[in-house]
């Protein structure tokens, strides 16, 4: 029988398989370098389809704020302008009561009936009040233009300069806000007198 021969192309074969494996080696490193790259774009990209998403959500969140506060702001406004119209017809009526109840122009002499409609106009104010109006102070007090409107200006002795002397038609305000100026009589006094306040007023507050 003849001798084996047949280990050494073995220990050659198992010498090449021994050399190919570090040739694999960076081709494996090269291959997770790139997968971390393409990962670490992939983020940048989320990250900026993130951020780009949120300031939408901002802007979206910003515009219903404002579009809640409009809306809030054009109903109010709409009620106090139906509000304003309505309470400025009802003027008119009150100023018929208030000539009747004073007894003067009108020439009203029925006591029962000047009653009733004292007590009308009582119940008006009272329900015009709930809503917000008061009737403006006028006579005895300093003109202002921003609730009074002088009709006519007259002289009395013993009276302030600009101060309201007579009331011909009540004013009123809703809320504070003026939605009919009083209209009054004003006191002029002489230049003389008035130069004469003035100086005394410049004495008293030296």
């Amino acid at each position: 029988m003849f001798p084996k021969k047949k280990e050494k192309p073995k220990e050659h074969s198992e010498q090449s398989q021994g050399s190919t494996q570090p040739q694999q080696e960076p081709v494996k490193q090269e291959e997770l370098q790139k997968q971390v790259e393409e990962l670490r774009t992939q983020i940048e990209e989320l990250q900026k389809e993130k951020d780009d998403i949120f300031a939408k959500l901002q802007r979206v969140a910003a515009d219903y704020d404002n579009y809640q506060k409009r809306s809030a702001r054009q109903i109010t406004d709409s009620i106090t302008y139906e509000k304003d119209k309505i309470i400025k017809t009802l003027l008119p009526v009150l100023d018929n009561f208030e000539c009747i109840i004073a007894n003067t122009s009108c020439g009203v002499q029925d006591e029962a009936l000047l009653k009733g409609v004292q007590i009308i106009y009582d119940q008006m104010l009272g329900v015009l009040k709930g809503q917000g109006v008061e009737q403006i102070k006028a006579a005895g007090e300093k003109f202002d233009p921003a609730q009074h409107e002088a009709i006519t200006l007259r002289n009395e002795e013993g009276k302030e300069d600009g101060a309201v002397l007579e009331e011909l038609q009540k004013g009123y305000v809703l809320n504070g806000r003026v939605i009919r100026p009083s209209r009054v009589v004003v006191n002029k006094a002489p230049a003389a007198e008035a130069e004469q306040a003035e100086e005394e007023e410049t004495k008293d507050t030296q």
